[in-house]
This record gives C-alpha cells, sequence and structure tokens, in this order.
C-alpha cells in the first residue's frame, strides 16, 4: 500500500509532464503553421511570401531563445536544440535527411500500387487555382513546405519532444511526439487509413533524426523537401500527376520491383545517416 500511495504523485506527476509538453508543441508548432496559409488566401502569392518570411525570421528568432520574456530564454533555446552543428555532421545530416524525404515518397508510391490513388481525396483542400500562374504556384508550394517544416519540427521535435526526453526518455518521447504529429495530420482529406502508418513513421524517423543530431536542422531540411514534393506531386499536381496502376491491374510488374528497392534503399540511408549522427555525438 505505501508503495502504491507514493507512486500516485509520480505518475500525476508523469501526467502532468508529458500532457504539458504536448500541448505545448502543439500550440508552438501549428499556431505558427496556421500563418501561411491565411496570408496566402488574402494577399496573394508575392505579398504572402514576403509576410511569410518576416513572420518566420521573427518566430525562429523567438522559439530559438530570443526576445522576451528574458528568464524564459534558455529553456527556448534547449527546446529548440540551438547549437553550433560541426562540419563533419553536415553530410551525413543531409543524407539523412534528403533519404527521409525519399523514403516517404517511395513508402506512398508503394501503398498506391496496392490500392487505388484517391486523386480527389488527395486534392481536397489544395487548390491553388486562385493563383495565376505555374511559377507562383511553385513559389506557393515551396513556402507552404518550409512553413510546415519549420513550425511543426519546431513544436513536435522541439517544444514537444525535447522536455519529454529529459522526464519519460528518449524512446517514451519519440513515440508520444510521433503519436501526436500522426493524430493532428488525421484531419487532412488524404489520411486514408493505408497513409497512418506513412505519417507515423515519418513521426519517428524525425524524431530519431532530432534527438541524434541533438538538432532541428536536418529535421527541418527533410520535413521541407518531403512536403515540396508532398505539395507539388500528391495534393496540387503542379509537378505531374500519378499514373502508375495497383497491382491488382497491372500484376506483379518490374516497376513495383525498382520501386521496392527504392524504398529499403532510402529507408537504409536514412536510418545510417542518424545512427552516424548519433555517433558523431557520443565521440
Amino acid at each position: 500500500m505505501p508503495d502504491a500511495v507514493q507512486s500516485t504523485p509520480r505518475l500525476r506527476s508523469r501526467a502532468a509532464v508529458i500532457s504539458g509538453a504536448v500541448l505545448l508543441g502543439i500550440v508552438i508548432g501549428m499556431t505558427a503553421a496556421n500563418v501561411w496559409p491565411v496570408v496566402l488566401l488574402n494577399l496573394g502569392v508575392p505579398a504572402a511570401v514576403a509576410v511569410e518570411v518576416l513572420f518566420l525570421s521573427a518566430y525562429i528568432y523567438w522559439v530559438s531563445g530570443g526576445g522576451p520574456p528574458r528568464r524564459w530564454q534558455a529553456v527556448r533555446a534547449e527546446f529548440f536544440r540551438v547549437r553550433v552543428i560541426a562540419p563533419g555532421e553536415w553530410a551525413w545530416g543531409l543524407i539523412a535527411a534528403l533519404s527521409f524525404a525519399a523514403t516517404v515518397h517511395a513508402s506512398i508510391v508503394l501503398l498506391f500500387r496496392f490500392e487505388p490513388f484517391p486523386a480527389v481525396a488527395f486534392h481536397r483542400g489544395y487548390d491553388f487555382s486562385f493563383i495565376p500562374s505555374g511559377s507562383l504556384k511553385w513559389l506557393a508550394c515551396v513556402f507552404s513546405a518550409i512553413s510546415a517544416g519549420v513550425c511543426e519540427e519546431t513544436g513536435f521535435r522541439g517544444y514537444m519532444q525535447r522536455p519529454l526526453e529529459r522526464h519519460v526518455g528518449t524512446t517514451s518521447a519519440v513515440l508520444i511526439s510521433s503519436l501526436f504529429f500522426m493524430l493532428i495530420h488525421l484531419s487532412k482529406g488524404w489520411a486514408l487509413l493505408g497513409m497512418v502508418p506513412i505519417v507515423l513513421g515519418a513521426g519517428l524517423l524525425l524524431g530519431l533524426m532530432a534527438r541524434a543530431s541533438a538538432s532541428l536542422v536536418f529535421c527541418m531540411i527533410g520535413h521541407t523537401v518531403m512536403d515540396i514534393g508532398l505539395f507539388a506531386y500528391w495534393w496540387t499536381q503542379i509537378a505531374g500527376e500519378f499514373r502508375q496502376k495497383p497491382l491488382s491491374q497491372s500484376g506483379f510488374d518490374f516497376p513495383f520491383l525498382l520501386e521496392c528497392a527504392a524504398f529499403v534503399l532510402f529507408l537504409s540511408l536514412t536510418l545510417l545517416g542518424i545512427r552516424r549522427l548519433a555517433s558523431m555525438r557520443v565521440s
């Protein structure tokens, strides 16, 4: 009985830490990420880009420890994982980041070789027809990706995962941040059942990358590159249309073998890059 009584305050304290970190991460990340859609719809591309550059500059300055309140500057810098990245880390960090983006796209291709691609669901909510030219549509895609990459990584892998690492351990922290990353994105029109493990897996890889590198830089790069492809290809189709037939129609063909090989290759490179980053931090 005494052990049970003593464990109750610890459980309550841990629950408070987890809920506080989750709430903080969602507020810091998703509130900022939704500034871009508002300015894009109300100002148009050129003016929206200018406003977003100013906003993201001020946002990064503050979440990384700048500005008031001064007593929370060190905490904000820690949550943002501020540190100087050594020259030797950049190569493996970029390999991990770019391979991560390719892994996600390869996994989506594989998903839609097993079931038909639901183009209508993927396009819902991503209508760029109000943008007058192709170049401006590309610019909108790029800044949509930058906004999501910077803000969501700050929220989920920074302000949510970093305090959790201190209080519940790395494994639990990565799992929790990845779970809520997935849940937040289930509100999207493209959130089919088959996309759930892909989004969860993306969150896990980004969480491991943040922990291994002790930085958000490579997560932001990987997330941004991934989202450029998502916006331009899967969601708006300004980069082309997915025309591969599911295996039920095409049969077990050679392109499917190449797609499987690409997924395995890019996932292996991502994990190798994360492992190398972690070893550099230890050494």
